[in-house]
């Protein structure tokens, strides 16, 4: 295939955009429903889209025995990636749990991707994700500020590994994606992470009681921030690096700011606006390494 690292950008800052929305649609719920509950439907759905996806999908498989053991590791970082963000977010608040989860996901990203490929991305690479790192922190921390810090040292590691769990995940789909089409590789992973989470989110809190409206937010999340988006997200890894779309995905806080300030009526602290600024110039340095890199002739 073709690269065009322009599209790839394109759709992960799509995708970006659908995931900006997962806080609002949270919020705009009862607020009964346990925040692991609330992730692990939210795998069950985007599961269930990504099988009817494949069975319309008309891209042929290639031949050969299914990779099974990407295939699970894959679904166990998704699983991972969910249930230690909402544990950890639960432990340190929202603010500090977000910034580290999403910020510390595009670093991970980059010294796994270098390991495995034993090359490291660009210097003006790793200065465009530290600038878009520190105005994602400063965004989570602006608008966590009135409610206070926990510094929580469990909670701070269970988000460090969800970061770690997100930069695992999109290094197994990127080589899952030259072995199977875009919606099987969504289809394992997502249906694994399902049967994992769920048995989990009832042990932890018991079964659910569901409101109409955390049906229809577990549905919206489910089929838009988790089904397309990561759908969007996969083929966009067809046409640009791993740790590239992870930084690209530090696009879903500024969505996030823009619509708790404009929808849910929240106040922003000091930091937000110039942490937005910096989260748009380093996703900006970042598209502007990939495409230069497009165009270098290989040798």
């Amino acid at each position: 295939m073709h690269k065009h690292p322009s599209l790839g950008v394109a759709l992960v800052l799509l995708a970006a955009l659908l995931w900006g929305t997962t806080g609002t649609a949270q919020a705009l719920a009862s607020g009964a429903l346990p925040a692991v509950w609330f992730g692990a439907l939210r795998l069950l759905v985007a599961a269930l889209f990504f099988l009817v996806w494949a069975r319309l999908d008309r891209v042929p498989a290639p031949g050969g025995p299914l990779p099974l053991l990407p295939v699970l590791a894959a679904g166990l970082c998704m699983a991972v990636y969910n249930l230690a963000f909402f544990a950890g977010v639960r432990l340190t608040g929202v603010a500090l749990g977000t910034a580290v989860a999403l910020g510390s996901g595009p670093v991970w990203a980059g010294f796994l991707q270098a390991l495995s490929t034993r090359r490291w991305p660009a210097p003006v690479w790793w200065l465009g994700t530290a600038v878009a790192v520190t105005g994602g922190v400063l965004m989570s921390l602006s608008a966590g500020s009135a409610g206070g810090l926990r510094a929580d040292p469990l909670g701070l590691g269970l988000c460090l590994l969800s970061g770690l769990s997100w930069g695992c995940y999109s290094l197994l789909n990127a080589a899952l994606l030259r072995q199977m089409p875009a919606g099987r590789v969504t289809l394992w992973a997502f249906g694994l992470a399902a049967l994992l989470a769920l048995p989990l989110a009832g042990w932890d809190s018991g079964w659910p009681m569901l409101q109409p409206s955390d049906v229809m937010a577990v549905l919206y999340v489910g089929l838009l921030t988790a089904g397309v988006a990561y759908l969007l997200f996969s083929h966009a890894l067809h046409h640009i690096s791993a740790a590239t779309g992870v930084t690209l995905a530090l696009g879903e806080p500024v969505v996030a700011f823009v619509l708790a300030v404009l929808v849910l009526g929240e106040q922003s602290g000091a930091w937000a606006l110039p942490g937005l600024l910096l989260v748009l110039a380093g996703v900006g340095l970042v598209v502007r390494v990939e495409l230069l890199a497009a165009r270098r002739p290989v040798d």
